[in-house]
């Protein structure tokens, strides 16, 4: 049997495994088969636990879209990463050293249940994000293959996001922009797509297209994505409330040579086993 935690950040659904104490060795179409909402488990992304690779962090931790890809960071995860390995034992400690596939972060637990994690600093640079364009600009024209040209920023905050300004979430175009944009030539590892509509200068509402899922009620990366996209271009506060279908989330950059920060909830729903036959018939 395969033990597991269903969780979620505003929700962004999670299946979260314990591969520490656990022997878990999944291909990508068994993460398909779990990620399934009719036969399997049901969930934007499946987290994996490890042990670190180094004695500098305390865990490493490994993201899965739905489709089996591997991934290099979820905000929304990590919270959930964070309470899943102190609410099941596995450390005690208030501040974790995460590995990451983008670099090592540090979620905090808060006091009031909430969980506070540095994203490191994001990076602009094309070659970083990675986006094909000929320099590096603060907003860059995106012809899609419908004729329209979108106007996005371009961003990594751990993984790679295209941010849009929209008039309002509501009538924004998420479903049929958001997987021109995800799988758009100039960006070679697709790209997480934000949709952004500016409140106030310290309040966005976002809707979120990501890459290898589709749209989730919330996503922590997007949200970081979108805030420090708009106050690079001068439109918001170095604090911002974002709106997300799911919830909201608080997202802070004190400065360009500061990380950005997200402090929001992430929610325990079951725990659960499923049989290996089950998995391993898929």
């Amino acid at each position: 049997m395969l033990k597991f935690s269903k969780m979620h950040g505003l929700g962004n659904d999670f299946i979260v495994i314990d591969a520490i104490n656990q022997q878990v060795d999944l291909s990508a179409a068994q993460i398909q088969f779990l990620a399934d909402r009719h036969f399997g488990i049901g969930c934007d992304q499946l987290l994996l636990v490890e042990t670190a690779s180094t004695d500098k962090v305390d865990f490493k931790y490994r993201i899965f879209n739905a489709d089996g890809s591997e991934v290099e960071q979820c905000g929304n995860g990590v919270r959930c990463f964070a309470r899943f390995v102190r609410d099941k034992g596995l450390t005690n400690k208030d501040t974790i050293a995460v590995e990451t596939a983008s670099g090592v972060i540090y979620p905090s637990l808060q006091i009031n249940g909430d969980v506070r994690v540095d994203m490191s600093l994001p990076r602009f640079s094309p070659t970083d994000i990675p986006f094909i364009v000929e320099q590096q600009a603060q907003t860059y024209p995106l012809p899609l293959a419908d004729g329209q040209i979108k106007e996005i920023s371009a961003v990594s905050v751990g993984n790679p996001h295209a941010v849009m300004i929209v008039d309002s979430i509501e009538t924004a175009d998420v479903e049929t922009s958001g997987p021109m944009i995800e799988s758009h030539a100039q960006f070679p590892d697709r790209v997480n797509v934000g949709f952004m509509e500016i409140v106030n200068s310290s309040q966005i509402k976002l809707r979120v297209y990501e890459r290898g899922t589709g749209e989730t009620k919330a996503c922590g990366t997007g949200a970081c994505a979108a805030v420090v996209s708009g106050i690079q271009r001068g439109l918001l506060q170095r604090q911002v409330k974002v709106s997300l279908l799911g919830g909201e989330l608080t997202i802070e950059w004190p400065d360009e040579q500061s990380s950005v920060w997200m402090t929001g909830p992430a929610t325990q729903v079951f725990d659960g086993e499923i049989a290996w036959a089950m998995i391993s018939s898929h």
